[in-house]
């Protein structure tokens, strides 16, 4: 892990800077001694190779610099206060796209070639197919206008934060529907399963007991960075519902040439990728009895 961070480190550094332009070219023509003074500020009148040690020591201290286009603020700072904020939709989303996808692919696989898993796949492949922003359009159409049930915006409340996850929550629902349904359907057809089935154990038993541990290895293995994805903020449903998460830092760090702003967020990102790819993998040692850890 240490030798992936650095090595995302060292790329994006430079790959940042050999973009043409720099982070104040946007804005409006400074004069020359004004933009001199600003660069010295932000060590970026320094050779890039120093720039680059600069960086990396400060890095391994826990410092990440100040961003560029946010005055008084550090990187570590607006991490702080908008990681909290995009965790929280985004596990209230894995959360939904959990329950509501495994009930449809085990119900889906259980149900082969009825009109139930038709219509289900159905459902899931128009999930994976629509953009985040349509499906918030119509969740903002159906259940603000048509049905009042939740705000519009805002960030506050659980009330507040249900549609906005269930909007960010939906693809993925539909995702861990097809895989689990493919999974159990392969699971479906291994010895074990006619083993269980052959010694009279319920259908309910062979489902949940014997099929579903090994069938939710593939969807674990989604997991891993849909949830690095999630918890690090979406950058339409954040701004749809005036979400004060990390998603728009992401994009406006990226347009803006914030180098400092845009390396703390992919090196945020990188870092809970690798965690959760961890996690995986200790946990197919939990779910499937052939896989030791050593």
């Amino acid at each position: 892990m240490l030798l992936t961070l650095w090595v995302v480190f060292t790329t994006s550094f430079f790959l940042m800077r050999a973009v043409p332009g720099g982070p104040f070219d946007s804005d409006r023509k400074l004069d020359g001694e004004i933009k001199k003074n600003i660069e010295r500020r932000y060590h970026l009148d320094e050779p890039l190779e120093m720039q680059y040690w600069r960086e990396l020591r400060n890095y391994l201290r826990g410092d990440l610099g100040y961003p560029y286009k946010l005055q008084d603020h550090t990187v570590n700072g607006v991490i702080r206060e908008g990681l909290p904020v995009s965790a929280a939709l985004g596990l209230l989303a894995l959360a939904f796209a959990m329950s509501l996808g495994l009930v449809a692919g085990i119900t889906s696989a259980t149900r082969r070639g009825s009109p139930a898993d038709v219509m289900l796949m159905t459902l899931a492949t128009i999930g994976i197919a629509l953009p985040n922003f349509v499906v918030a359009g119509l969740a903002i159409l159906c259940f603000v206008f048509l049905i009042p049930l939740f705000p519009a915006a805002g960030w506050g409340s659980f009330h507040q934060l249900v549609l906005p996850a269930l909007c960010l929550g939906a693809p993925h629902a539909a995702d861990v529907a097809r895989i689990t349904r493919t999974s159990m359907l392969d699971v479906f057809s291994q010895d074990h399963i006619r083993t269980a089935r052959a010694k009279g154990l319920s259908r309910a038993r062979v489902i949940w007991c014997h099929a579903l541990p090994g069938a939710l290895l593939p969807v674990v293995s989604y997991l891993g960075p849909a949830t690095a994805y999630v918890l690090t903020g979406s950058l339409v449903i954040e701004q749809i519902f005036a979400i004060p998460g990390l998603g728009s830092h992401f994009v406006e760090a990226a347009l803006q040439r914030d180098y400092t702003m845009a390396l703390g967020c992919v090196m945020l990102y990188t870092v809970i990728l690798s965690t959760m790819n961890l996690l995986v993998d200790l946990s197919y040692a939990v779910l499937d009895p052939r896989v030791e850890l050593k």
